[in-house]
């Protein structure tokens, strides 16, 4: 009966789970705590998770994942009016509901998240009127969980994962992402900096990027991925002429991932190879300019510090300061 939930149906062995969270990258890392955690008090299920097709490299390194279900929201929204894009729908479609599972559960929380868990058979999970984004996305789920709305993203996809599977939420996130496992080896050591963000309000200034780039480089090599043309030509700039510094070729996911993890540390803005970064454990300087830390600030294991805040952005000095405090001696 839709919003009547008893966690007696996962007392039976090998129950299939399906996750949705399909976007963004900052969301997917956000939600790997809460796979952790159920993992653990989960040990013989088996977990899926339906997720953007661009970021299925990154889930497919987290053990407790049995299947990526990838998804192709963005880029049918690109090309809705084209035959080809609404037989790839129905095809998704048909796929997700061949079989059914034990429970389905949306973190996410958007009417977008929600459709594709409407698509699938199980008893669907997600957040209440008054605890999700979309307000809207409510009614297509069977359970409705109320979840404290102004607490950190991760802790609300433990918080909603714990309710459905029938579990209190205990101890520090685990991301369940092994640095030393991903991490790539290399000679010498170096630093990421991470200056690429979509939302312009979060960008930090390039000049501020050359400037921490030209105090950093005489002591480590540097590296500014990138992932659009515009954030390639932007660390083309922030790189030239300064020591040291490098701008690599472009990199599917799970490289990018391994790239941080080799990281002696990383600096960077508010964006979702941040929260990466956060999650493996990696000592890292977070810039916030357009964001609230409070609500999507990284959080992690590693030695990380935090400056600025929405609408004050840090000055160079404060990063560099920040940077001394973190850095491995």
């Amino acid at each position: 009966m839709p919003g009547i939930w008893t966690p007696a149906n996962f007392k039976h062995p090998m129950a299939d789970i399906l996750f949705i969270k399909t976007s963004s990258l900052g969301d997917v890392v956000h939600h790997m705590p809460a796979l952790t955690e159920a993992r653990a008090h989960r040990p013989d299920a088996r977990f899926a998770w339906v997720v953007e097709e661009a970021f299925a490299p990154l889930v497919r390194l987290h053990p407790a994942v049995r299947e990526v279900i990838p998804v192709s929201l963005r880029r049918w929204r690109g090309s809705l009016s084209a035959p080809a894009t609404w037989a790839e729908m129905l095809r998704f479609r048909q796929a997700l509901r061949s079989r059914r599972f034990d429970a389905v559960i949306d973190t996410q929380g958007l009417v977008k998240s929600a459709l594709v868990t409407r698509s699938a058979r199980g008893q669907r999970h997600g957040y209440d009127a008054h605890s999700i984004k979309e307000r809207f996305a409510s009614h297509f789920y069977d359970v409705r969980h109320p979840v404290e709305w102004k607490q950190h993203a991760v802790a609300r996809n433990r918080a909603l994962t714990a309710a459905a599977l029938g579990y209190t939420p205990e101890g520090p996130p685990d991301y369940g992402l092994d640095r030393a496992r991903i991490a790539q080896t290399t000679a010498a050591p170096y630093a990421v900096l991470l200056h690429a963000t979509a939302r312009p309000g979060k960008q930090w200034p390039e000049d501020n990027w050359r400037a921490l780039a030209t105090a950093l480089s005489p002591n480590i090599d540097l590296v500014l991925p990138w992932g659009s043309d515009a954030e390639h030509e932007s660390s083309v700039r922030i790189a030239s002429g300064v020591a040291r510094t490098r701008v690599p070729e472009k990199r599917p996911l799970d490289d990018v991932a391994r790239l941080i993890a080799g990281a002696s540390f990383v600096v960077g803005v508010d964006t979702g190879l941040l929260h990466l970064a956060a999650a493996l454990g990696v000592p890292l300087v977070a810039i916030f300019a357009g964001s609230e830390p409070e609500l999507t600030g990284p959080m992690g294991r590693g030695p990380l510090a935090v400056v600025g805040t929405q609408g004050s952005p840090p000055s160079v000095e404060t990063v560099m300061e920040a940077v001394e405090r973190i850095r491995p001696r």
